[in-house]
């Protein structure tokens, strides 16, 4: 489950990590109000408007109706003007960015529509850093990684000079040791003031890891103040999903309207299903063999227009809402139901299609292969519906039909 930087930062200043102030904003009238407290407060006349998208890269980030605005905008007219003319001038960009798509490198071409902004104070920055905390699955640990090269060319510097890249492994039973944040501090050349702030700030974002069940946290760029403050001008956190039952107050953070409807919905039918960008979709039991299918389809020169596994126990009323899911999709040009029955009976798989069928209608390409528990019932089923279906023998050879009918 993914999170908005505004929300990051209030889980973060709740744990003493320094961050900006800052005003979340659902309309321009919020941003405007927003701007007067944050200057007074701050002594800063400077403020920053910042795009709320569960996406990386809105600083490079553009809008597809503004293509010379960016996705994060510093407000400078404050300088000059005072208050009034920052207020104005977050007005105008504000009504501007709400409802506009941004279109940033994590995005694609699709983009995403901004429906909130964040106001925050401007910091007189003295050096910009990278820090993340990362779940190693391999290992079952948090990472501390960060890297001198903060801002927002961090993924250039992991694949051309990952040497730049300084990591510690998090002991899960004792947390970040003291040693090593000592150590990743003064690798990160911080002295004095900085050096006991980094040292601080990195214990305590460590801590915020394990306690929360994060698989991310990323904060790009880390910075430095002049008077030797280290605070996260940025926040990325994402988190364990199977974890949310013993976070409630995080779980109501979700952001629905960021995320794919047709995950939303599969979700509600007890359906994993991951939406992707290929043409043939897939409908099978068991994410093993899900996966096994996508790379078939792959392999034989298609597309895989989803990841779906209904499950052992799924119903015909389960099945019915993943075809329908499938085929709400326009890109879907074909699909392959792929069973294996174990627990999951090809009979109900079966039902499910026609039923699913008889209410959506089979407007593309089908092609089923059932094997295993009531298999000879399933494809029985299928033979009587009258469907135009295409059986198959095989894993492979269902999806060299498949790709070949969408062909």
């Amino acid at each position: 489950m993914k999170i908005h930087e505004y929300q990051a930062k209030e889980l973060m200043k709740a744990r003493g990590i320094n961050v900006p102030l800052g005003q979340v904003a659902k309309t321009a009238a919020e941003a405007v109000a927003a701007v007067r407290p944050l200057i007074e407060a701050s002594g800063n006349n400077v403020v920053v408007v910042k795009s709320q998208i569960h996406a990386g890269g809105r600083g490079k980030g553009r809008f597809k109706e503004y293509p010379d605005l960016g996705g994060v905008t510093v407000v400078l007219d404050g300088l000059k003007g005072g208050i009034k003319a920052a207020e104005a001038k977050v007005d105008e960009l504000a009504k501007k960015m709400l409802g506009a798509t941004l279109v940033t490198i994590q995005t694609g071409d699709e983009g995403k529509q901004v429906n909130r902004l964040y106001i925050e104070q401007g910091i007189d920055i003295a050096r910009e850093l990278y820090m993340s905390i990362v779940l190693d699955r391999s290992t079952g640990r948090n990472i501390l990684m960060a890297s001198t090269e903060g801002g927002m060319d961090i993924e250039e510097v992991a694949e051309h000079t990952p040497e730049k890249i300084l990591r510690e492994t998090i002991d899960p039973a004792i947390g970040l040791a003291g040693f090593q944040a000592n150590r990743m501090a003064r690798g990160l050349g911080l002295e004095g003031n900085a050096l006991k702030n980094g040292v601080k700030f990195m214990t305590a974002l460590s801590q915020l890891a394990t306690d929360l069940d994060t698989d991310l946290i990323e904060i790009n760029p880390m910075v430095v103040t002049k008077q030797g403050d280290v605070m996260a001008l940025d926040g990325k956190m994402s988190f364990d999903g199977n974890a949310m039952y013993r976070h409630k107050d995080i779980a109501a953070m979700r952001d629905e309207s960021e995320e794919n409807t047709a995950e939303l919905e599969a979700a509600q039918f007890g359906l994993n299903f991951i939406k992707l960008d290929g043409t043939i979709g897939c409908l099978v039991n068991g994410a093993g063999l899900a996966m096994a299918t996508m790379d078939t389809i792959k392999h034989v020169g298609g597309e895989p227009a989803n990841f779906l596994d209904v499950g052992g126990g799924a119903s015909t009323e389960n099945v019915t809402a993943a075809f329908k899911i499938i085929t709400k999709d326009p890109n879907v040009k074909g699909i392959f139901v792929n069973i294996f029955g174990g627990i999951m009976r090809c009979d109900v798989i079966a039902n499910g299609v026609v039923e699913a069928v008889k209410q959506v209608g089979l407007k593309v390409p089908l092609v089923v292969r059932l094997e295993g528990t009531n298999s000879q019932l399933g494809k029985q089923i299928i033979s009587e519906s009258g469907l135009n279906v295409v059986p198959a023998d095989s894993l492979k050879d269902g999806a060299e039909k498949i790709v070949e009918l969408v062909k």
